[in-house]
């Protein structure tokens, strides 16, 4: 069938097109219906269904006669390492380690928090959770204490799965230290932790609450896989808020398992046994998606790659490990594409590659522009599928459907709506609006299976988030346009979250930290564009009145406080002492017009501004910073 039957089946009759598409997962008790709309707007999918997400991804493949098959493979540039584990390797380390956790008494909707790097041990401690009915909650290894523990506290986890250290090109960066820390300041205290050492660093450990991984695995018996409601939490995954305080995204396990396994042929166009690699982290809603369960749902050979598109030793990272793993289909970043163009920009070390293997490079996280698509296409020689999805939503609200039908690619569009997704464009006044106009995307509730119900532990804030404004539908906080073909262009965010390199961060969250600076009276951070990065961000601070302290040491003590409280992530570099920040007479910071006077584009003087000479003071502010670029 081609792509518009399919999208028009699921339209007309979207509880047979689920009810169809469950078919493909091992129920231990299949679902009656797919919807269970009775408590609206907490849609649930294949509610009363009974059901095990590490079932579905490791065991039945085993019991298949597909125990031999790699399922992953860990390349790391960074410590020489390559390994392979078969789904029976896999199955027996998973089994092990849910044995050893629920010998220490996690079980069914208790949370574990993962704090761990790229490596083979994070699946496993997911798939083991997973295993058990515990629900995990996987937070990347950059995010320092002050992150780490605003989501002990939020998940009140009973215990925290780590590694001792992450490895960065060129430095360690322990763990452990940060974990300790992070407990010390959450309220909410894990009973137990276990912690994997790795050679690099090895950690040292608090008696009576630490343990060793491999030591506290031996002598139990692995354990089973736990029939759990297909209602029921797989994970939660915290996500910035615009108020800084995270938000902790719901996946209900039975809608996730299905969508994630019809997605695999008729979005990636992948077949079992293929080699598939997202170029992610398992911190980010992608590597939960797509390096963990899609693919292993899927009976795909998932590939976790412990490096950097460049400097892990060069800018052929990515071409070694399709070349020596035969992969098939990868997903990353267009952030990731521009820095290996950055370092290569005529291909020369593409040449020394046989990409053979490729088949299609999708990429998202970010708008992918033109420029980007253009250079992949021309040096892979394969097509450059963009796409588009959130946190939230768990996978594509729009995309290619590859292994349906492979679409006329239209630069700037990650093309269609996926089934499920009833994409609407309104103004602010919940109008909707004809094809071509820009306005709020929005998706007509329900949400399809695999996205989130809910946010954790907070409802009304679930409702105020992303219902409230266009009642009936959810708000994606993303601004664009559907042309008159139904390709969707996705332009730019609505609200103050800003992408850098994929990742969606609050600069609420920054601003928060800046303010705590002793001198600092005000400030606003506003996301800029970057050729690297795509969005990074930029501080405007207003000092105490008589503060004589130097500016320039001030603005370094600000980017070192965020880079200290949030992490290196939020990749916070600039920063600039300002004698007044330009607002309207309500008091609203003009934080749109500043981020467009440092991009160097046009912009409207509001007619509430209070003071129009103060944006005189920004301009003179930015070109000492060397702002606009492009004059």
């Amino acid at each position: 069938m081609k792509y518009k039957e399919i999208y028009d089946n699921w339209k007309t009759d979207p509880e047979a097109f689920w009810m169809k598409t469950a078919e493909a997962i091992d129920w231990i008790q299949p679902p009656s219906r797919a919807l269970f709309p009775e408590n609206p707007p907490f849609y649930q999918w294949f509610a009363d269904a009974r059901v095990n997400g590490c079932w579905n991804a490791v065991d039945r493949h085993v019991e298949s006669g597909f125990g031999d098959q790699a399922a992953v493979i860990y390349a790391s540039p960074i410590t020489g390492t390559e390994q392979s584990l078969t789904f029976r390797e896999l199955r027996d380390q998973v089994a092990q380690l849910a044995g050893a956790l629920a010998s220490q008494g996690l079980g069914k909707g208790d949370r574990a928090i993962i704090y761990m790097p790229m490596i083979p041990e994070a699946l496993v401690a997911m798939l083991a959770c997973a295993r058990i009915g515990a629900i995990h909650s996987v937070v990347f290894g950059g995010f320092a204490s002050h992150e780490l523990a605003a989501r002990i506290n939020d998940a009140s986890p009973k215990c925290i799965i780590a590694a001792s250290c992450g490895i960065e090109p060129g430095k360690i960066v322990d763990y452990k230290p940060l974990i300790d820390d992070a407990i010390e300041l959450a309220e909410n205290k894990p009973e137990f932790c276990v912690v994997f050492q790795r050679r690099q660093s090895i950690a040292d450990l608090a008696d009576g609450r630490d343990l060793d991984w491999h030591e506290f695995q031996r002598h139990v018996e692995p354990a089973p896989c736990v029939p759990v409601e297909g209602s029921h939490p797989s994970y939660i995954l915290y996500t910035s808020g615009t108020t800084g305080q995270p938000k902790g995204i719901v996946r209900s396990t039975a809608g996730h398992l299905v969508a994630l396994q019809w997605t695999m042929k008729n979005i990636y166009d992948v077949e079992p046994g293929d080699v598939f690699w997202a170029a992610s982290d398992v911190g980010w809603v992608v590597g939960h998606s797509y390096i963990c369960y899609a693919p292993l749902l899927h009976r795909n050979t998932t590939v976790m790659f412990e490096g950097k598109p460049v400097g892990t030793p060069d800018a052929a990272a990515f071409w070694r490990v399709i070349q020596d793993h035969g992969v098939r289909v990868l997903f990353t970043a267009p952030t990731a594409f521009r820095a290996i163009k950055r370092a290569d920009p005529t291909g020369k070390l593409v040449k020394d590659f046989d990409l053979s293997s490729l088949k299609t490079l999708f990429l998202a996280g970010e708008r992918a522009d033109p420029d980007t698509i253009d250079w992949a296409e021309r040096q892979l020689k394969v097509p450059v599928v963009d796409h588009w999805w959130q946190t939230e939503t768990g996978w594509s609200i729009a995309a290619n459907p590859m292994g349906i039908e492979k679409l006329p690619v239209k630069p700037g569009s990650p093309s269609v709506p996926m089934p499920g997704y009833d994409i609407r464009i309104m103004n602010d006044n919940g109008e909707e609006l004809p094809s071509g106009e820009l306005g709020a995307i929005t998706v007509k509730l329900p949400l399809p299976p695999g996205t989130f119900p809910t946010l954790w532990n907070a409802d009304d804030r679930f409702r105020k988030t992303y219902l409230d404004k266009f009642p009936g539908y959810y708000e994606t906080g993303d601004a664009g346009y559907v042309d008159e073909f139904g390709y969707v262009f996705v332009m730019a965010r609505t609200d103050d979250v800003i992408n850098v390199a994929g990742h969606r961060l609050s600069t609420g969250a920054m601003e928060e930290v800046v303010a705590g600076h002793p001198d600092v009276a005000e400030c606003a951070v506003v996301g800029i564009e970057d050729s690297l990065k795509g969005q990074v961000p930029l501080a405007f601070i207003c000092l105490n009145a008589g503060c004589a302290r130097n500016h320039s040491a001030i603005a370094s003590e600000c980017v070192q406080l965020v880079r200290d409280v949030i992490g290196p992530v939020a990749a916070f570099k600039l920063a600039t002492v300002v004698d007044r920040l330009p607002k309207t007479r309500s008091g609203k910071i003009l934080r749109g017009v500043m981020a467009k006077i440092a991009d160097g584009k046009s912009y409207r003087m509001p007619a509430t501004i209070d003071d129009p000479a103060i944006i005189a003071e920004i301009e003179t502010s930015l070109k000492s910073l060397g702002y606009p670029i492009s004059q």
